[in-house]
């Protein structure tokens, strides 16, 4: 249990590197023949996961000291036994890998925590079938078990989460011949950039629409080693830029690309639209809260993470926000929606839930409560955002699982605590 007493929060803070840019770097360079060089990695409990992932697929994997550099040798997905693979609570490890696996001639089974136990799997194991996959899961949830290898084919499928498309899109290069995917529904489409851009160093042969609606993929292709640095997590940034708005003050975030195209960094617009003053010098961003937030109407489909943290600055604002067409945020580690909507509550902010999203009636004012982490990360952060609103204290029941995306938060937002 942690208990923050109200404080603004001011200064200067550099968050580590981001998680889903990691992940993908290692699950490519477990599928490499040779070593590649992670420089920057994110080390924290769901790339750890994806570590031990990659390591039962066979890689070595060497961090130094520091945990600046890391080292996979690799002689790709050969491996000639069963794999069982635990990834935690880590569903980009379990939604990327799953295809990947899918292209070894044994079976691979992944599993993980129970939080991960309970998101969808269905729609990927269909689609896995449909290019020639073995696949089962659990009535659509983990555990899987795949065999390949993956022949290649049309299929389509709605992905309520990117992450669906992004694992297809990693594992089609690894089929035996070439892959149509149509989406009919796709949500969080800067995601699907992060991956195009993984291909596009990798030389891999693709075409894909504008839309990311439909992309067809060479099979008989292969991944090659490669040395690579991994940019700041906009996610991570997101608690920190949200701590200045509700604050009222500045703080500025080291360690950022500005041409990265992680989709979180859309935050920054919206605080914005909200009232707050942004300025970037380099790789360094300052957000600048106002007297005084204003509300609006914000569209989430494509950066459904920043919800939890939104919700928190939309409290802190005079006027009503919405927070729109974000269904998937009701997949993620637990009901955001529901789970943020009962936070509000108890910290005394009036707010309405609605199917895709949530109504949040700010008046500026949050009382201090006892809230619920829900063992989820960012709902978490997002709790420690609010005590710099707060009329009095905001305790959470466990703060641990802040960790599974960045185990230095509390001690980096204590440095900023004034």
């Amino acid at each position: 249990m942690l208990s923050l007493q109200p404080k603004k929060m001011q200064g200067t803070v550099k968050v580590p590197a981001s998680k889903s840019q990691t992940i993908r770097a290692f699950l490519i360079a477990s599928a490499a023949k040779g070593t590649s060089t992670i420089r920057h990695p994110l080390i924290s409990s769901d790339t750890l996961s994806c570590i031990e992932a990659v390591k039962a697929m066979g890689a070595n994997v060497e961090i130094d000291e520091e945990n600046d550099i890391a080292y996979v040798t690799s002689d790709g997905f050969s491996r000639k036994e069963e794999v069982f693979i635990d990834a935690g609570n880590s569903g980009t490890t379990t939604y990327l890998l799953l295809p990947m696996a899918a292209s070894l001639s044994v079976p691979v089974t992944i599993t993980g925590d129970e939080q991960l136990r309970r998101r969808p799997t269905a729609p990927l194991t269909e689609a896995l079938r449909t290019l020639g996959a073995e696949a089962a899961d659990d009535k659509g949830k983990p555990p899987v078990r795949v065999i390949g290898p993956l022949k290649g084919g049309h299929v389509s499928i709605e992905c309520r989460t990117s992450q669906y498309l992004s694992g297809l899109l990693l594992a089609s290069p690894l089929a035996a011949g070439k892959t149509v995917i149509d989406c009919p529904l796709l949500y969080e489409k800067p995601y699907v950039s992060l991956t195009l851009g993984w291909l596009d160093r990798q030389g891999i042969r693709y075409s894909i629409s504008d839309d990311y609606l439909h992309s067809e993929i060479e099979g008989g292709q292969s991944y090659k080693p490669f040395d690579e640095y991994i940019n700041g997590d906009f996610s991570s940034a997101s608690f920190f830029f949200a701590a200045a708005a509700v604050s009222g003050t500045e703080v500025t975030v080291e360690g950022l690309d500005r041409k990265d195209p992680q989709g979180d960094k859309a935050i920054l617009s919206i605080l914005e639209a909200m009232g707050c003053t942004v300025t970037w010098h380099g790789n360094a961003v300052t957000v600048k809260g106002p007297e005084k937030l204003k509300g609006g109407e914000f569209d989430l489909n494509a950066i459904p993470d920043t919800l939890p943290v939104l919700t928190i600055a939309a409290a802190a604002a005079d006027g009503d926000t919405h927070l729109m067409n974000v269904p998937q945020a009701r997949i993620k580690e637990t009901d955001r929606i529901r789970c943020m909507h009962e936070n509000l509550t108890l910290m005394g902010v009036s707010a309405e839930e609605e199917e895709d999203g949530i109504i949040i009636h700010g008046n500026g004012r949050i009382h201090g409560a006892s809230c619920k982490g829900y063992g989820d990360h960012r709902i978490i952060m997002s709790l420690a955002v609010a005590s710099a609103a707060a009329d009095s204290t905001v305790t959470i029941d466990d703060e641990r699982a802040a960790a599974v995306t960045f185990p230095a938060f509390f001690n980096l937002l204590e440095t900023i605590r004034r």
